[in-house]
């Protein structure tokens, strides 16, 4: 068998988690049961055996060694959960196995709130708490401002910690200890400046990576997994300016608002739109203020395009 093809024989496979993902390519952390002391290197620079690459973050995998440092991943083992962002035709895969995603936003420049209800939709379908971080609080010129954007948020009980990624960073780590994390957000909230105060070697590790691949300055283009302690970790990822959610259900998105679930199945017809129909208990619920309307201009912004890209896959 010539060194550079994979060893597939029951005793070379090898449990690990995928650590960085960039297009094709992998990083795999190896189990310890998996490399008695001496025998194995931590990690693996892996592709995917055949032409699908379906692999994200925090995926469990089974890889075969293929050459010292290298191999090829064999099998996914099946997820918790999984964080992705879809359009009409599109998917991209964000991270796996989550059990928390962090929205860091911050007082300055402005942020979208929309886009933190897209990705609390996103973490709510999959069964993943949300905790937003509002970032660069010393700058105070539009802290005000932003703590009111927030505050719908905070009205239906989702967790806001405020702190400097430059002063207060500690204020975050016991929200990392146990979990599972992601953090997100758009580009300019001081998440990379998150990441290098928490885990000063990621700024090494990412380098290390960039130069194995030759990918040169497009070092913030993949998500990585740090550990943060024995049981926790974290996963950086590249800014995100949108967040698609055509695999969201239109029928299902309504459950991921959670002060809609409660009048849902009251309106006088089944199939209430909660538009201007009669007898629509959320329409009635909007005009006595007990759901936010900014919020709930969100969820008809969300369900309109997870329908036109429904339209859109069926050639409409």
């Amino acid at each position: 068998m010539k060194p550079s093809q994979p060893r597939t024989h029951q005793d070379d496979r090898l449990d690990g988690t995928v650590i960085a993902a960039f297009g094709r390519h992998y990083e795999v952390s190896l189990d310890r049961a998996s490399r008695p002391a001496g025998t194995l290197p931590d990690t693996l620079k892996c592709v995917p055996r055949g032409k699908k690459s379906v692999y994200a973050c925090g995926d469990r995998v089974v890889v075969a060694q293929s050459d010292e440092q290298q191999g090829v991943i064999l099998e996914l083992v099946l997820r918790k959960n999984l964080l992705w962002r879809s359009d009409a035709f599109r998917e991209k895969l964000i991270a796996s196995n989550l059990s928390q995603i962090v929205i860091v936003v911050a007082t300055e420049p402005g942020f979208s709130d929309l886009l933190i209800s897209r990705c609390i939709v996103a973490a709510e379908h999959q069964g993943i708490h949300p905790l937003i971080v509002l970032n660069k609080v010393d700058l105070t010129a539009r802290r005000d401002a932003a703590r009111a954007l927030l505050a719908p948020f905070v009205a239906l009980g989702y967790p806001v910690l405020e702190l400097s990624a430059h002063e207060g960073v500690e204020a975050l780590r016991p929200h990392l200890a146990n979990a599972q994390s992601i953090l997100v957000g758009q580009s300019g909230m001081g998440k990379s400046t998150l990441i290098n105060a928490l885990i000063p070697e990621a700024r090494a590790a990412t380098r290390e990576i960039s130069e194995a691949l030759d990918t040169g300055k497009h070092t913030t283009t993949f998500a990585r997994l740090y550990p943060v302690s024995e049981q926790g970790w974290v996963i950086d990822s590249p800014g995100l300016q949108a967040f698609g959610l055509a695999h969201v259900g239109a029928d299902e998105l309504a459950e991921t608002f959670v002060e809609l679930r409660e009048h849902l199945g009251h309106c006088r017809f089944r199939d209430c739109r909660h538009e201007a129909e009669p007898g629509c208990a959320i329409s009635a619920a909007l005009v006595a203020g007990r759901i936010n309307a900014r919020r709930f201009d969100h969820f008809l912004q969300i369900r309109a395009e997870i329908e036109q890209a429904g339209a859109q896959r069926r050639g409409w």
